[in-house]
């Protein structure tokens, strides 16, 4: 009993972490009733980066003592200090700029899609990746259970039935953000690979500034910026940057020392509920019949894809309560 205020605790800041993400879908296409896609995505990943700056000063403060400590001679009474992780290290601006990248073809694709598609639709769509990351892990020997290809299935059908017309067309918005969807899939398998190997804050700070540029340097050659249309899209931009990547990054951060991974993707895969209700809240957007059978599939294969997680967690916790 002791530890469910804990438990709860950590399921509140993930599900607001998800909520947070969600209405950004909807800080993102409000944004572009004012600016170019490239310009909002420039903008919005400078506040994102800057925002994460103090948690990088201290990240490094506390790596430094960690460093001291371990080279400090142990008494031979004493256990010796934790090992660190195995593996080549990385510096973080080598890890940043190719997270960057990567980050910066999924976050300008999505943004491009949200021209032509609706908030709510494109946080569905987007949310195939948690679908799309244990399937493409066959690339690295990684073997998907029935429940994996079950949840493949389930958001495939989802997505025909969300995005594609009765004439057998996929709308262009739908399809950037399903490639979009591609990168977010690659992005998790880089953070994944070099998280470990690299000061986790840091790496973040450093793709979003890469990012940043990167789409900065495109929004020169094919945008205009103005100071007035700036200036009305302060409230999505500041949104998109500092509450959706600065806020809610330090809250998952925060939230994921103490919660088991598969419990946390279950929690912030919410997020596509979240961008569909935003969307109708704020934005008025409305879903026929047959696109909210579409989300609901697709909801039932991001859930299904993490049954073989959420198993082995839920027997842990029966057996130490």
């Amino acid at each position: 009993m002791s530890r469910r205020p804990g438990v709860l605790a950590n399921d509140a800041l993930l599900l607001l972490t998800a909520a947070i993400w969600g209405f950004a879908f909807v800080a993102q296409r409000a944004g572009m009733e004012h600016v170019g896609p490239f310009v909002y995505t420039a903008v919005r990943f400078a506040l994102g980066s800057l925002a994460l700056i103090p948690l990088v000063i201290i990240e490094r403060r506390a790596a430094r003592r960690e460093a001291s400590a371990a080279s400090t001679p142990t008494p031979a009474s004493l256990p010796p200090p934790p090992a660190t992780t195995s593996g080549r290290q990385v510096s973080p601006l080598a890890g940043g700029l190719l997270a960057g990248v990567v980050l910066f073809g999924g976050a300008i694709l999505q943004q491009v899609g949200l021209v032509w598609t609706t908030a709510g639709k494109a946080g569905f769509v987007t949310g195939l990746y948690v679908v799309l990351v244990p399937i493409t892990g066959l690339l690295w020997g990684q073997r998907p259970g029935w429940s994996r290809w079950l949840g493949a299935a389930l958001a495939t059908a989802g997505l025909f039935l969300l995005s594609v017309t009765r004439a057998f067309t996929i709308e262009r918005g739908d399809l950037a953000v399903l490639a979009g969807a591609l990168f977010w899939t690659a992005h998790v398998h880089v953070v994944g690979w070099l998280s470990p190997r690299t000061r986790p804050v840091a790496l973040s700070c450093v793709q979003f500034a890469v990012c940043s540029v990167l789409s900065g340097a495109a929004a020169l050659c094919s945008e205009r910026l103005a100071a007035a249309s700036l200036a009305a899209a302060a409230v999505p931009i500041l949104y998109g940057g500092l509450v959706s990547v600065g806020i809610a990054y330090t809250l998952q951060v925060v939230a994921q020392r103490r919660a088991p991974p598969a419990h946390a993707a279950i929690l912030l895969s919410l997020e596509t509920v979240f961008a569909a209700l935003g969307g109708w809240l704020v934005l008025g957007e409305r879903l026929s019949p047959r696109g909210l059978a579409g989300c609901a599939f697709m909801l039932a294969g991001m859930l299904c894809s993490q049954l073989p997680l959420i198993l082995p967690v839920r027997r842990t916790l029966q057996k130490n309560p």
